[in-house]
């Protein structure tokens, strides 16, 4: 598996969230979403949220008080529901941009602040954590645009590092998944954000590969489908699984978010 360099994907991705919001009527605005019991104004919330957080460790700041993320995020949110979506959209635009300057001009290879922990690391590089923060950003978008009904951001350039990213949880999601030496499970993601990747044991771990290899079992599934499996969505009816289920079932317990 190679690196994912996303840092120059964060402006154009902002502009497109900014062109979304600035088109919204005041009734989306208060659309449920999938994300919890938040509406499209929370997420957009959310978003501002991550991009302060971002900018405040760029100055080296950290919040005072332990770590957690969940309490964090409903305060946040709860704080935000004060705030007009005008002045929301106004802070997104100029504070997405600049946090998007930032990652941009981050070293990818350097060691990250954070480990990306969906994926069962201890210490990440910084590209993987970059990596990790376009999808963020990337899937709260697409949660705003299925409440609002608006077209997908399905364009390859955002939407394939997206699934790339996620497709990265699968070894720590099958940590527990004992199997003999040899033994491999295929992902096939077809459609939006195609590809093929190949999960062996290899050494009492699990080793994930790009391509496809002769497998016990082979799951097969949408790029539209993939991206809500990976973000804790019910879509397990829209999966296909061919082989031994003791090894394709478990792909479906796959997170990829905090």
């Amino acid at each position: 598996m190679q690196p994912i360099l996303t840092g120059d994907l964060f402006a154009p991705l902002n502009d497109e969230l900014i062109a979304l919001l600035r088109g919204l009527t005041p009734d989306e605005w208060k659309a449920p979403t999938v994300a919890g019991g938040w509406t499209v104004k929370d997420v957009a919330a959310h978003l501002l949220d991550t991009a302060l957080r971002r900018l405040s460790l760029r100055d080296g700041y950290l919040a005072p008080g332990p770590f957690d993320p969940n309490r964090m995020n409903r305060e946040w949110v709860e704080a935000a529901r004060r705030l007009s979506p005008r002045l929301l959209t106004d802070m997104l635009d100029r504070y997405g941009r600049e946090a998007a300057l930032y990652l941009a001009m981050l070293d990818p290879f350097a060691r990250a602040g954070f480990p990306v922990s969906w994926a069962g690391d201890e210490e990440s590089p910084a590209w993987f954590d970059v990596a990790r923060e376009l999808t963020e950003r990337w899937h709260h978008q697409q949660q705003i645009r299925d409440a609002t009904h608006r077209p997908p951001l399905y364009d390859a350039v955002y939407f394939a590092p997206v699934i790339d990213t996620f497709v990265r949880a699968l070894p720590h999601t099958y940590r527990e998944v004992d199997a003999p030496a040899g033994t491999t499970v295929v992902l096939r993601v077809t459609g939006e954000g195609e590809g093929t990747w190949s999960l062996t044991r290899e050494n009492a771990r699990w080793s994930l590969r790009e391509g496809e290899a002769r497998a016990a079992a082979t799951v097969t599934m949408r790029g539209d489908t993939a991206w809500r499996l990976f973000t804790r969505q019910n879509v397990a009816d829209r999966v296909r699984i061919e082989g031994d289920p003791r090894y394709g079932e478990p792909l479906l317990k796959t997170v990829a978010i905090i």
